[in-house]
């Protein structure tokens, strides 16, 4: 994110009262276009932290999404600590979460188990990879998607995991008829550096630094003129960096580890504190760029410089005149 600058603009004519930094997602509002993505779940406390996140999301008018409900398909004794999102936030977004893997009958229960407004579908290649245990067929990934597609009656979101989506992923990804992606691009929480340190015998420690960058995958999926809501989420870190994401194409947002973090090693009246600011830098940023909501905002002109640069001429993202 610090090779994207917004360009400011010192006649911002807007009132700060009027500056709207809410949005509609999947039929509903909210307060500004963000996510406390997909974090955790299981046995024992964990029903707390989802419980807390839960509440924060409903107070501060965001959606939320649970962590891999795959173990709760498995054990219905960690259900608890999925459904008490939806019992903390009956009225709000709420997405349910398992691998794009999973077979069609097990994400129809996930989404089940939560009344979902929509499941994320995640793809996390390289964490498998890394893990001794993990998955080495992915062979019907495309065919599993495209199979949720059809059978859910909500919206199904490709989302990574922190390696982020390129533009011919996104391409391959039309024939499934999703029409939402995640990038969960390379900045956020690294997930093959996890799993080299549990099984430091593997891969993980050689693909540290794989993946594409949040800000490039957004440029990338947004590249193929495909009509994809896009949702950008790895290394978002300020309000700021939400509106350099939302001016660079995206439509929301998504945070994980930062909130988790304040959470558990301060309170949750810190992590409401947090969310609460995102907000204000969010609409600062937008007083800044005279943008009075969100579209204005996605028209706002923007600089590229550094790493991200290169690899945006390599990639044909951006021309000269860009």
């Amino acid at each position: 994110m610090e090779d994207v600058c917004l360009v400011h603009q010192a006649l911002s004519c807007l009132n700060w009262q009027d500056i709207d930094t809410g949005c509609l997602f999947l039929g509903k509002r909210l307060e500004m276009p963000l996510i406390i993505n997909a974090i955790t779940g299981g046995p024992g406390e964990l029903t707390v932290i989802n419980r807390d996140l839960a509440r924060a999301a409903r107070e501060t008018g965001i959606a939320m999404a649970v962590g891999s409900q795959s173990i709760a398909l498995q054990d219905t004794s960690a259900r608890e600590s999925f459904e008490v999102v939806r019992r903390e936030n009956p009225d709000g977004v709420v997405l349910a979460n398992v691998s794009a893997l999973t077979p069609v009958a097990d994400v129809v229960q996930a989404v089940s188990m939560l009344e979902a407004d929509a499941v994320q579908l995640h793809l996390n290649i390289p964490q498998e990879l890394a893990m001794a245990e993990g998955d080495r067929d992915f062979s019907v990934l495309l065919e599993r998607i495209a199979a949720a597609v059809d059978k859910l009656d909500v919206p199904v979101i490709v989302k990574e995991v922190g390696f982020g989506l390129s533009r011919e992923t996104a391409c391959r990804l039309q024939q499934t008829g999703v029409t939402w992606l995640d990038v969960g691009g390379k900045g956020g929480t690294n997930f093959a550096a996890i799993e080299a340190r549990r099984f430091p015998e593997g891969i993980g420690n050689a693909f540290k630094e794989w993946g594409i960058s949040t800000v490039c995958s957004i440029l990338e999926v947004k590249s193929t003129g495909l009509p994809y809501h896009v949702i950008a989420s790895g290394g978002i870190r300020s309000g700021l960096d939400m509106a350099k994401a939302i001016a660079l194409g995206a439509d929301l947002t998504g945070v994980a580890g930062p909130l988790l973090r304040v959470l558990l090693t301060d309170s949750y009246a810190a992590l409401l504190a947090q969310l609460q600011r995102y907000q204000q830098e969010l609409k600062a940023a937008m007083m800044l760029t005279g943008a009075g909501d969100l579209k204005q905002l996605q028209q706002r002109p923007w600089v590229v410089t550094g790493a991200t640069r290169e690899w945006c001429f390599a990639r044909g993202l951006l021309t000269a005149a860009d």
